[in-house]
């Protein structure tokens, strides 16, 4: 379905019923990225919400690249909720820029959720803070803010270099699909032109929702050590999950540890 939510048209998966779970995808990815997850959590009585973010699937892309600041970009997961009719407090999980986002709700709308999982990427202090380590494995985001160059790289040979990012074909397909209209690779893309220097400007407190962090071993972007800090960040509950065979697409690659994990935080007692 399709919702206008924050002056902007939101492409949205319901499923299930019971209490809520709002799910979070990154980039390049849509809500297609939760479809081994989604299921688990229906059968164990979730009602689950996925949507496409802003940019990315069947969602409205704005062309202007102030339209991907984080603050707008939260703020679709905020009317979205609202326009949905969810009073209760809802569990929040977010991957890759959605864990980020899902970081930036707890921590600016703490009211709003009782749980929050983030996976791949860990508080925003403790990625600034990082290191050396970190600063090498993300060196894709200095190349990504040259207008044009992540373009080429990404679309040159049939999109060969977004191809080659999953194991799973049908995503490899999905991804292609989405970004190969026009416009919506550089959509995309601006999710990081937008906020290179909020990042590095953002002042973060600490983090009131509890929270459990799931990391990879095989995590090509992310250090361990930017989700283990985190705990430095929190004045709320923290636990840590470490899955030793996945890559960075935890929801691709282990989506029955994912979801097991989620519902677990998401039903304990709080």
């Amino acid at each position: 379905m399709t919702i206008f939510a924050n002056d902007i048209n939101l492409h949205v998966q319901i499923d299930g019923d019971g209490p809520p779970v709002l799910l979070l995808h990154g980039f390049p990815d849509t809500s297609h990225l939760w479809r081994h997850v989604t299921p688990v959590l229906v059968a164990a009585g979730f009602k689950v919400i996925a949507f496409d973010q802003r940019g990315f699937g069947q969602s409205d892309a704005p062309e202007s690249v102030d339209a991907y600041t984080i603050d707008k970009i939260a703020a679709d997961a905020v009317a979205l909720l609202a326009r949905l009719g969810v009073s209760e407090k809802v569990g929040l999980v977010g991957h890759d820029w959605g864990s980020f986002i899902g970081w930036f709700l707890c921590l600016t709308r703490p009211e709003l959720f009782h749980s929050f999982v983030a996976v791949s990427v860990g508080h925003p202090f403790a990625y600034r803070h990082a290191g050396p380590a970190q600063w090498l494995k993300g060196w894709y985001i200095l190349m990504f803010q040259i207008p044009g160059l992540a373009e080429t790289l990404f679309s040159a040979n049939n999109y060969r270099a977004l191809r080659k990012i999953s194991k799973d074909p049908e995503d490899a397909e999905q991804r292609v699909l989405s970004f190969s209209r026009k416009g919506r690779l550089t959509a995309a893309l601006n999710w990081y032109r937008a906020n290179f220097g909020k990042l590095l400007s953002f002042t973060f407190g600490k983090n009131s929702v509890p929270t459990l962090g799931i990391y990879s071993v095989d995590d090509v972007a992310l250090t361990e050590k930017q989700m283990t800090d985190s705990q430095k960040y929190m004045s709320a509950d923290w636990q840590y999950v470490r899955v030793e065979e996945s890559s960075h697409w935890i929801p691709l690659d282990d989506p029955a540890q994912l979801a097991a994990e989620i519902i677990r935080w998401c039903r304990r007692p709080i």
